[in-house]
């Protein structure tokens, strides 16, 4: 992929970048793609993690923790996440240096504004999507750069890079990030209530979405036609919109379990055909897919023959799309749920959603919900919803860290399988199952 100049910045001309947050999922992808274009990168990040490392071997210098002395005297772009504040001492630096800084979602514009872009929103299931119309695109030899919000097992990556016109990005809602986009095709998987620390209710979401529908102009949208929280999104458009869910075919046998990936995969099918690709290659490339990290994510199997699957689950509607998947592949096995909740806000607006999620339990264990990007509220505990889900008559209990979930874990036999979800660092617990 050759970058190209835009009205808000040559890249050509850019040596050194710096990013702050480096080990976010798709800023990482970002970093990837500045360092293969032989610029000289560097970034930083509160914690060590997978990504960072994988950063760190691929030869990027990488700092732990936020300090000006990490941004380099001769930086020429510093580029950071959305979820770091304004006072970050790194991007306080920059702007002293008088040094470009640009956002994770202006970079993706430079990117977008001058290839064929196909992005992929939704609150749930946009990542799988995005990596599954990926393999097709690769399969049928169209060469696309993609950027996915998680590794493709495929390719072991969260990013490629493609030599052709293509852009496949996954455009995340969060602040209304994907309004820096310029799809030519756009997916939206579905819409539904999250991220309520940014927006006010379903309506400022669907106006978020409303926003980036009415850019597409003479261009493509695949979505759910009939389902009525699209219906004020799409309503007059004058581009082409597409019912993805005409496309739906039971009999498809993915490697990824659920009605939710069924209807991921027909969106894909449904972009595939109206660009004009053979349907059974197309069927064939989703039949193939392997999935993505932390989407139902098989880890492994304990020293007792327990089975570890790993998910990035962190919203009602996804537990209970995981969990109803994971009933489907494992109908006669004790089914045991491991949830840290992801934000104080979240937890508590959604509440009594959380608490109708875990149905397809036999058992749910509640770790301490992680802050993330806020600060302590004392109003709202993992506590909280545990006594919410016992008033379901669902099987929950509290479990207060790693240790003691393992502990749990290490008691369970080889007829159960075990499912460790959610956004923060949990992933690290199904990491500790398998040593």
């Amino acid at each position: 992929m050759i970058f190209r100049k835009t009205m808000e910045i040559d890249l050509e001309k850019i040596k050194k970048v710096h990013f702050v947050g480096i080990g976010g999922i798709g800023v990482s992808a970002i970093a990837r793609l500045m360092h293969l274009s032989g610029k000289n990168v560097s970034g930083s990040d509160i914690a060590k993690s997978l990504i960072t490392e994988k950063l760190r071997q691929f030869g990027i210098q990488i700092n732990i923790g936020h300090k000006i002395e990490n941004v380099p005297s001769d930086t020429d772009l510093v580029i950071h996440t959305i979820a770091v504040k304004e006072d970050n001492s790194e991007i306080m630096q920059a702007r002293m240096k008088g040094i470009e800084i640009r956002t994770y979602p202006q970079m993706l514009a430079v990117i977008s504004k001058n290839m064929t872009t196909i992005a992929v929103s939704g609150t749930h299931g946009k990542t799988t999507t995005t990596a599954m119309l990926s393999k097709i695109l690769t399969d049928a030899e169209l060469d696309p750069t993609v950027i996915v919000g998680s590794l493709m097992k495929d390719y072991d990556s969260n990013l490629i890079v493609g030599q052709s016109d293509y852009f496949i990005v996954e455009a995340c809602e969060y602040r209304r990030s994907f309004l820096n986009l310029y799809p030519k095709i756009l997916i939206i998987t579905n819409i539904d209530e999250d991220h309520l620390d940014y927006y006010k209710d379903i309506s400022d979401i669907q106006s978020a979405f409303r926003e980036l529908a009415l850019r597409m102009q003479d261009g493509l949208i695949v979505c759910d036609a009939t389902d009525r929280r699209l219906k004020p999104v799409i309503q007059g458009l004058k581009c082409k919109v597409i019912n993805y869910i005409s496309h739906v075919d039971k009999n498809w046998k993915l490697k990824t379990p659920g009605e939710h990936n069924l209807q991921n995969a027909a969106a894909c099918l449904a972009v595939a055909d109206f660009l004009g690709l053979d349907k059974n290659k197309t069927i064939k490339s989703l039949e193939s897919f392997s999935g993505t990290w932390r989407r139902f994510d098989l880890r492994g199997k304990t020293k007792n023959g327990t089975i570890i699957y790993d998910d990035y689950a962190h919203h009602p509607r996804e537990i209970m799309a995981t969990l109803a998947g994971m009933k489907e592949m494992y109908p006669d096995y004790r089914r045991i749920a491991f949830f840290q909740p992801h934000l104080f806000s979240r937890t508590k607006v959604l509440l009594d959603e959380f608490s109708e999620s875990f149905y397809d339990a036999d058992e749910t264990y509640i770790l301490p919900i992680y802050a993330a990007r806020e600060g302590f509220d004392q109003t709202i505990d993992s506590q909280m919803l545990v006594e919410k889900i016992k008033e379901k008559n669902i099987s929950a209990g509290y479990i207060e860290n790693f240790e003691k979930a393992l502990e749990k874990i290490n008691e369970f036999d080889e007829k159960t399988a075990v499912i460790i979800m959610g956004a923060g660092n949990i992933y690290a617990l199904s990491d500790l199952t398998l040593k």
